[in-house]
C-alpha cells in the first residue's frame, strides 16, 4: 500500500499555512445535501497492519475465477518485469508538459511506442495512443471524413460484426457531427462479412469501410477483397485489429492491394491486466499522406544543436485540438502510463515472444472448442478459421447456465442475447495462452453438469 508520512502535527502545519482550521474546509464549497456523512461498510480507522490483514482477508474471500471470457479484454500473461518498472517514479507521476522537451525519458518511451505499433500494423506512422479501442475506432471514422477528400457524403459502412460497444462509442461521438454509420449485415452460415455483399453500394459515395480483423465473433475476415473493393470505389478503409493476433495474422498495412489507411486497436492485451475494465489504451496507425489528419499526440526523434538525439512533440499543436467542432479531436492527451507498460510488455516479448504468445492462444482456443463440443447440446456456431474466441450455440438460454459456472467458479463467456438475438443461444467463448488443459477440462465438466441440471429441472 501507499505510504503516507503525514503525522497530525504536519497536517496541522500546512491548513495553518492556508488558513484553515480543519480538512473538511477544504470542501467547503461542496453543497451539504450532496456530502455523504458516512460510508456503509467502512470500518473505523485501523492502523497499517489491521489495514493490511483487513484488505488480505477480502482479496481472498473474493477468490479468483477461471476466465474465458474475452469480448474485447483479454487475460494475458504480464511478465513481473513490466509493471516493476512502469511504476518506478520516473515512469510513473511522468507527463508529458506542452513544453514537452524538458521530458525526455517520457518523449523516448512514447516515441519506442509509436514505432513497435507502426512496425506491429505495418503502417508508417502511428500516435501516441488514445483511451480506448471504442473511442480510437470513433476517432479513425471522423480522421477518413477529413482524410477522404474525395468523398462528400461522410458516409461509414460498419459490419454488425465489429463489437457492438465500438459501434455505439462511434454513433455516441461521431453520429451528431454528420456522420452517417450504416451496418453491414454479416453471413449467418459463416460468421463474417461476404465481399459480394457490398455490391449495392457499388456507384454510391462511400467514405469508408470499417473491418474488424478476427471479428467479434473471432472469425477471421476476407480482409484482401473487403479492402480492394474499398479502394476500387473510392472508400479509405480503418482497420480495427487485436495487437496480439498480428503477431500471426497478415497486418493492415498489407491488406489488399494498397493496404489499410488507418488501423486502430485496443491495447490493453500488450501488458495491461484486465482491472474491472479500465484504464485501457487505443491505438492508431496511418499512412503518412494522412499524418496530419490524425487525432493526439505525435512523438518526432531528430538532433538537438549539438548533434545530439532528442525527442519533440512534433507535425501538431496543441491548440488545434481545442478548436471546438473544427478540432482534429477532442482526446489531447495520451494514455502516458499505459503506453509505458505496453512499450515495455512488447520490448521484452519480442517478435518471437508474442508469436509464441499468439500461436498458444489460438491453440488453446482450438482444444477448449473441441473440448465444449463433445458437450450434449453444444455446439459451434461458425465454422471456419477463428483466432482465440469462438461462438457457441447451447441448446437452452445462456444465461442461468452462466450462473451455474459462476457458482462453479467459472467465467464461461458472454452472452449474445442481447447483441445478436438472431443468434439464439449463443455464447461467446475465449482461451488465452493462460488457460491450460486441465482448466478446459473442468470448464467442460461445470459445463456437462450445468446442462444436465437444467435439462432435469
Amino acid at each position: 500500500m501507499a505510504f503516507i508520512p503525514h503525522t497530525e502535527a504536519d497536517v496541522a502545519a500546512m491548513l495553518a499555512a492556508i488558513g484553515a482550521a480543519r480538512i473538511e474546509d477544504l470542501f467547503d464549497e461542496i453543497p451539504p445535501e450532496l456530502r455523504v456523512a458516512a460510508l456503509a461498510g467502512m470500518p473505523a480507522a485501523l492502523n497499517e497492519m489491521e489495514v493490511g490483514r483487513l484488505m488480505s482477508e477480502r482479496a481472498r474471500s473474493d477468490g479468483t475465477a477461471l476466465c474465458f471470457l474475452g469480448a474485447g479484454a483479454y487475460e494475458h500473461h504480464i511478465p513481473a518485469a513490466v509493471w516493476a518498472i512502469a511504476t518506478r517514479g520516473e515512469f510513473y507521476s511522468a507527463y508529458t508538459p506542452y513544453q514537452a522537451e524538458a521530458s525526455q525519458g517520457t518523449l523516448q518511451v512514447i516515441y519506442e511506442f509509436q514505432t513497435m505499433i507502426a512496425r506491429l500494423t505495418g503502417m508508417e506512422v502511428a500516435n501516441a495512443s488514445m483511451y480506448d479501442g471504442a473511442s480510437a475506432s470513433a476517432e479513425a471514422a471522423l480522421m477518413a471524413v477529413r482524410a477522404n477528400r474525395r468523398s462528400r457524403a461522410a458516409r461509414i459502412l460498419v459490419p454488425s460484426t465489429l463489437h457492438p460497444h465500438y459501434r455505439r462509442v462511434a454513433l455516441a461521438t461521431a453520429a451528431n457531427q454528420g456522420l452517417r454509420f450504416e451496418e453491414l449485415a454479416y453471413c449467418s452460415v459463416e460468421g463474417i462479412v461476404r465481399p459480394a455483399s457490398l455490391a449495392s453500394y457499388e456507384g454510391h459515395d462511400v467514405t469508408a469501410l470499417v473491418i474488424q480483423q478476427p471479428n467479434f465473433f473471432g472469425r477471421l475476415e476476407d480482409v484482401d477483397a473487403l479492402t480492394d473493393w474499398a479502394h476500387a470505389h473510392g472508400a479509405l478503409v480503418v482497420a480495427v485489429v487485436n495487437p496480439t493476433s498480428l503477431a500471426l495474422l497478415k497486418p493492415p498495412g498489407a491488406w489488399g492491394a494498397r493496404g489499410a489507411d488507418i488501423a486502430v486497436g485496443e491495447g490493453q492485451p500488450l501488458g495491461v491486466p484486465l482491472s474491472s475494465g479500465g484504464p485501457y489504451l487505443g491505438f492508431m496507425a496511418t499512412r503518412t499522406e494522412y499524418v496530419r489528419q490524425m487525432p493526439g499526440r505525435i512523438v518526432g526523434r531528430t538532433l538537438d544543436s549539438a548533434g545530439r538525439t532528442g525527442f519533440t512533440l512534433t507535425l501538431q499543436a496543441r491548440e488545434q485540438h481545442i478548436r471546438r467542432a473544427r478540432a482534429t479531436s477532442n482526446i489531447c492527451t495520451n494514455q502516458g502510463l499505459l503506453v509505458t507498460a505496453a512499450t515495455i510488455y512488447l520490448a521484452l516479448m519480442g517478435p518471437q515472444g508474442l508469436e509464441r504468445t499468439a500461436a498458444a492462444c489460438h491453440a488453446r482456443t482450438r482444444e477448449l472448442l473441441a473440448a465444449l463440443t463433445r458437450v450434449p447440446g453444444v455446439r459451434l456456431a461458425f465454422a471456419g478459421a477463428h483466432f482465440h474466441e469462438a461462438v457457441l450455440q447451447l441448446d437452452r438460454p445462456v444465461a442461468p447456465v452462466l450462473r451455474a459456472l459462476a457458482r462453479a467458479g467459472i467465467l464461461g463467456g458472454l452472452d449474445l442475447s442481447a447483441y445478436y438475438p438472431e443468434l439464439g443461444h449463443a455464447l461467446l467463448v475465449c482461451a488465452t495462452e493462460t488457460r491450460t488443459t486441465a482448466d478446459i477440462d473442468r470448464y467442460r465438466a461445470a459445463l456437462g453438469e450445468a446442462l444436465q441440471g437444467a435439462r432435469a429441472a
